[in-house]
């Protein structure tokens, strides 16, 4: 299983996060703005304890949000994401996986903590250049 702390996003994202909820229901959102959301509401699936398998088991639109990691430049997060691809077409319950593919997504979720790590930063960069 796999565990990450949870990401504390800078104010200057929860803000803007918030103002683009808002708008939303007023507009269509850029797609740089619904990468933004994408990324942001989709951590939380990323952080959880079944991590990549809770993430391929929600109803999320799976390659929207992996584009949108792509467009924020977290490639770091995305190899992990089509790595881990099959989990979508397994049981939703983490504990039917086999051995073998209990243990070959245990290795793909370990490059999820340096991945999130860097992912605050990414996020800030993309703000700046693209919704500044």
């Amino acid at each position: 299983m796999f565990s990450q702390d949870p990401i504390e996003w800078p104010d200057e994202v929860e803000v803007l996060i918030d103002r683009l909820e808002s708008d939303s229901t007023q507009r269509a959102l850029t797609r740089e703005e619904r990468a933004l959301m994408d990324v942001y509401e989709t951590v939380p699936l990323l952080e959880g304890e079944d991590g990549l398998h809770e993430f391929w088991q929600s109803g999320v639109n799976h390659q929207r949000i992996i584009k949108s990691f792509d467009l924020i430049g977290a490639t770091a997060l995305v190899d992990p994401l089509n790595a881990s691809r099959w989990c979508g077409t397994r049981s939703e319950d983490r504990s039917d996986y086999s051995e073998t593919e209990s243990d070959y997504l245990a290795t793909i979720e370990e490059e999820l903590p340096a991945a999130m790590d860097e992912l605050i930063d990414l996020v800030m960069d993309f703000i700046e250049e693209e919704l500044g």
